[in-house]
């Protein structure tokens, strides 16, 4: 199938590994020009190399996306490089994990700052590009969590279920340009993010992390673990021309793990 997204210009951030590296390199497939972004310079490099060797069409850059200073630096520097940008991705690492107990006022604050705010300025920077050129596709990558909340995820429970909120509300504001706003929610994917999260699990209940591993395959109806590549391939859907009837939607990718029906 033909996504037409040849030529389009594209920034996914947090893609330095894992879901936002997988996003980057099926976009890059597809013809699009993409900016990768990250904090750490080397990671992002070796990122990029491993899309293509490109320049012109592969661009890493380094942002710490809990400040806003650093945000605009970022989209500037898109656009500079690529003229425009048509699509953008905004994924990012999760909050610290704790309960409400454990958690304090600096922890929530980064928390905001990096999950919640990170995404809201990404696209209000890269709004006014998309409304004068009538189109804009804009994906917001957050977690199942946000429908189905996780135990000891207070952070990433609260901050991207309330990204759910604006995404929809941002959809009925930006359609009449041309503007998708989608939201994807990944479920329990092998990245280094779980990996992170089974060694938190297994220090704290003593559980071994193939225990808890097998404990989320148990979760899903497909009694699996899901593949980056697999939210990769909804995204590339989504950002996509024959995806331009589809908004204000929050589609899950977890294997059946979410109960609800809506």
């Amino acid at each position: 199938m033909e996504l037409g997204l040849r030529d389009k210009s594209a920034l996914v951030t947090g893609a330095s590994s894992g879901l936002g590296l997988a996003a980057a390199k099926i976009l890059f497939a597809e013809g699009a020009r993409v900016a990768i972004c990250s904090r750490d310079k080397e990671r992002i490099t070796k990122a990029a190399a491993s899309i293509s060797t490109d320049a012109g069409r592969v661009l890493p850059l380094v942002c710490d996306l809990s400040k806003r200073e650093e945000i605009e630096s970022l989209i500037t520097r898109v656009q500079h490089a690529f003229g425009q940008t048509d699509i953008i991705v905004t994924n990012c690492g999760g909050p610290p994990v704790g309960r409400h107990d454990t958690i304090g006022e600096d922890q929530l604050a980064l928390g905001y700052n990096l999950t919640f705010m990170s995404a809201i300025r990404l696209i209000q920077t890269v709004l006014p590009g998309m409304k004068a050129r009538k189109f804009g596709r804009i994906i917001l990558s957050t977690s199942m969590a946000a429908k189905q909340p996780v135990d000891n995820l207070l952070l990433s429970n609260t901050y991207r279920a309330g990204l759910l909120g604006y995404a929809k509300t941002l959809s009925r504001e930006v359609g009449r340009y041309g503007i998708t706003v989608n939201t994807v929610l990944p479920g329990y994917t092998r990245t280094e993010r779980l990996d992170y999260l089974a060694e938190q699990i297994s220090a704290n209940s003593g559980q071994s992390k193939a225990d808890v591993f097998a404990g989320w395959e148990n979760l899903t109806a497909l009694g699996r673990l899901g593949e980056p590549d697999e939210l990769a391939s909804l995204i590339a859907f989504l950002a996509s021309e024959r995806a331009g009837y589809i908004t204000g939607t929050a589609i899950a990718v977890d294997g059946g793990q979410t109960a609800g029906i809506l």
